[in-house]
């Protein structure tokens, strides 16, 4: 599946509580985590961000607080898919359980903080610019992690069917 986009572009250390201030964990409301998400860092994002968009930022991205909200918050806002070069791992993974892709892309973060709009296939991890055809390859997402963003989380994955005892490793 190939998506295009524009690009919201960040540093290096975006933490939960930059993503989305502790002032608004009271709520799993997604308009409402929409509405305030990445607003000590980019008072204007919530406004201007538009569905299908993506976001790049750098290393760690995610740091800090263990919380879902923090991805419930990019999702909502329409966030297609986050880029980075690196991924605290509880983000990542809180990243997936909500049903939103994460790629992985190193150091060419930086490269691809410089374009504007980006194409994506989610299959392949291939990262291209629109307006100049240049491409990045990110290690794609196993077949099983796209299959939960698609279903829109790990719980709508599982009580639709997706896990049983011949995809999940379990035997009796």
């Amino acid at each position: 599946m190939e998506i295009t986009g524009n690009i919201w572009k960040y540093g290096d250390h975006v933490d939960t509580d930059v993503i989305i201030p502790a002032r608004y964990l009271n709520t799993f409301d997604p308009k409402v985590l929409a509405a305030h998400c990445m607003e000590d860092l980019d008072p204007e994002f919530a406004s201007r961000v538009r569905p299908g968009d993506f976001l790049v930022g750098g290393w760690n991205f995610g740091c800090g607080s263990s919380r879902e909200h923090a991805p419930l918050a990019i999702k909502a806002c329409g966030i297609r898919v986050v880029i980075a070069a690196g991924f605290a791992r509880i983000f990542y993974r809180n990243a997936i359980n909500v049903g939103l892709p994460v790629l992985e892309i190193g150091k060419c973060a930086e490269e691809i903080k410089s374009c504007r709009s980006l194409r994506v296939n989610m299959a392949t991890g291939t990262i291209s610019d629109v307006h100049t055809a240049r491409c990045w390859h990110a290690r794609p997402l196993p077949g099983f992690i796209r299959d939960i963003a698609a279903a829109g989380g790990l719980i709508a994955y599982v009580k639709g069917g997706g896990l049983d005892e011949k995809n999940c490793g379990y035997s009796r």
